[in-house]
């Protein structure tokens, strides 16, 4: 299983707009991950009411996880998403 432990960028954390931006960027990926703070529960990170049922606050660390092929790539984009807090899901390198 790959797993990418990235630091909330976005100072609102995953409530609202951020979630919205997180939600679509999972579903551009086309792979199925999950996103958990460290302990808890994983949801699935394409579900806008498990991100905001996470709970997760600006600063907090979380913990994107997938066993799927493709999930290396998918991981290092959306952890650079979460972590500077962006707009968009960053290109493909």
């Amino acid at each position: 299983m790959a797993e990418r432990r990235v630091t909330i960028g976005w100072a609102e954390g995953l409530h609202a707009r951020p979630a919205s931006v997180f939600v679509k960027a999972v579903a551009a990926t086309g792979v199925p991950i999950t996103i958990t703070k460290p302990g808890g529960n994983p949801v699935n990170a394409g579900s806008m009411l498990g991100l905001l049922a996470l709970g997760a606050q600006g600063g907090d660390e979380v913990v994107l996880a997938s066993d799927a092929e493709g999930a290396d790539q998918a991981l290092d984009r959306l952890a650079k998403l979460v972590a500077e807090g962006l707009d968009e899901l960053p290109a493909a390198a």
